[in-house]
């Protein structure tokens, strides 16, 4: 019996991407129509869901929903959020519903209809290595194919031109509560598991919840309208000065443009690490709806002549947590401000304290060698969004949501998600197939650098204070 030929290995794909979330669900989306441009995205969940533990009954997204996938590249394109809505025959209901900012569930859905919809899309397969081929001029792609209980099943391996990772943050626990989050017999769980525990939260005696961002806000009302008035049991913690709203004056969102995005990537290394913080109400403040709806749900609970039993406490650290002999949790307490020390215990713990940005050491091992680093040992990121790699890489890798640091706060928006997929495919393309705003801020970020040889200094400033 003769061996059959062997099969020509598969072509490579002009783009391969890692992670699908809706950064990498809005590229897949616009490099759809795009029948030149041979993609494939890879995501080791069995399917789209977009944080499953925060989708509370009316909470809504922090920006309209024109910041869908496409819109703001191709408001033509046939995976806009009123497409979804005009196939599900809820145009008009949406219409005089007169909605602006969606309800998150919503947006999950709509993003399940894109994904259900694109080929170019592969759940259950896990990446576990990247790798530079230099006689191919390729990159390997090696993944794991994984069942839906995620079970391996097979080996694969695939070849591409390109690469773009978007492989998401992840839930941030802080340091002194981690080994409490791991114990199977502490309710201590993060935010992001909310949704799945809200029960067990709401039987508990008293709750305790840290983090003072959106989450923190929307998990504190959600339990409150739940708990008996008189007997709430509450605790909010922050490390924030204040329970604070959300910068979103018209201006103020003007620092999640195209236009602020480019100012901010010329800026010097120094200048961004310094702004990166001082900015976190831009984009880690509460939305002042949601306060308003806090303040009128503890107001009402002031009826009958008591205050509700709840403590709001910011500008507090948690220093140590640790099981009572009872069962229940002491967290050992700091204000910042005062510098006084004190213990709280009680039953339940969610930690609201936000997502942190996956690193790309592991899936990127194979091009460690090639990657040019800044002074803090980051990946730099040209404005393009491609990783700095060394000429001998002829492949360009793009990044989606781990450029906060090259980027500004825009990285994670996604308000900005369409024209950074759009920037990405023509810069992939070397094409403008999704034209760019040439402005898209009345705010000018910075000074046009002019050469004025013979004007005096008092001239500069005069035009300096003009500007």
């Amino acid at each position: 019996m003769t061996n059959p030929p062997p099969h020509d290995p598969p072509p490579p794909h002009d783009l391969i991407g890692i992670g699908i979330g809706p950064f990498n669900l809005s590229l897949a989306a616009l490099a759809h129509p795009l029948t030149h441009l041979s993609t494939a995205f890879y995501e080791q969940r069995p399917r789209f869901d977009w944080h499953p533990g925060l989708l509370i009954d009316g909470a809504t997204l922090q920006v309209p929903f024109l910041a869908d996938l496409v819109t703001l590249a191709d408001p033509t394109s046939p995976w806009t959020f009123l497409n979804h809505l005009r196939t599900r025959e809820r145009l008009f209901p949406f219409y005089f519903a007169e909605r602006f900012h969606i309800p998150r569930a919503e947006y999950d859905a709509y993003c399940r209809w894109v994904a259900d919809n694109l080929p170019s899309l592969h759940f259950g397969h896990q990446v576990e290595a990247v790798r530079w081929n230099p006689r191919t001029t390729l990159f390997d792609v090696d993944f794991t194919q994984l069942d839906i209980d995620g079970t391996a099943t097979s080996l694969g391996r695939a070849h591409a031109r390109n690469m773009v990772l978007g492989i998401g943050t992840a839930p941030h626990v802080p340091e002194p509560l981690r080994p409490l989050v791991d114990t199977p017999d502490a309710l201590v769980l993060h935010a992001a598991d909310y949704l799945a525990h809200r029960e067990s939260l709401l039987a508990a005696e008293h709750i305790t919840v840290v983090g003072a961002g959106q989450s923190g806000a929307e998990i504190f009302l959600d339990l409150l309208r739940h708990r008996p008035t008189g007997h709430e049991k509450m605790h909010w913690l922050a490390r924030t000065e204040a329970f604070a709203p959300m910068e979103y004056s018209k201006l103020g969102l003007e620092h999640f443009t195209p236009d602020y995005t480019r100012y901010f990537h010329g800026l010097a290394e120094s200048v961004r690490d310094r702004l990166v913080p001082a900015q976190w109400q831009l984009h880690k403040g509460i939305d002042a709806a949601t306060l308003a709806a806090l303040h009128d749900e503890l107001y009402r609970r002031t009826l009958h002549g008591h205050w509700p039993d709840t403590v709001l406490t910011p500008g507090v650290r948690v220093h140590t947590a640790e099981r009572t002999p009872g069962g229940a949790i002491r967290l050992d307490l700091e204000h910042t401000q005062q510098g006084t020390r004190t213990r709280l215990t009680t039953h339940a713990v969610v930690l609201a304290t936000g997502y942190r940005q996956r690193p790309l050491d592991r899936v990127l091992a194979g091009l460690a060698p090639h990657l040019h680093r800044d002074r803090s040992r980051r990946p730099r990121i040209d404005e393009q969004f491609r990783l700095v790699l060394d000429p001998a890489i002829t492949g360009s890798v793009y990044v989606q949501n781990a450029e906060l640091h090259t980027h500004g706060v825009g990285a994670p928006d996604l308000g900005l998600a369409a024209w950074r997929s759009a920037t990405i495919l023509n810069s992939l393309t070397g094409k403008e197939h999704y034209p760019q705003p040439r402005r898209t801020a009345f705010t000018t970020f910075g000074l046009h650098q002019q050469a004025v040889p013979d004007a005096p200094d008092h001239t500069t400033e005069a035009l300096i204070d003009q500007t």
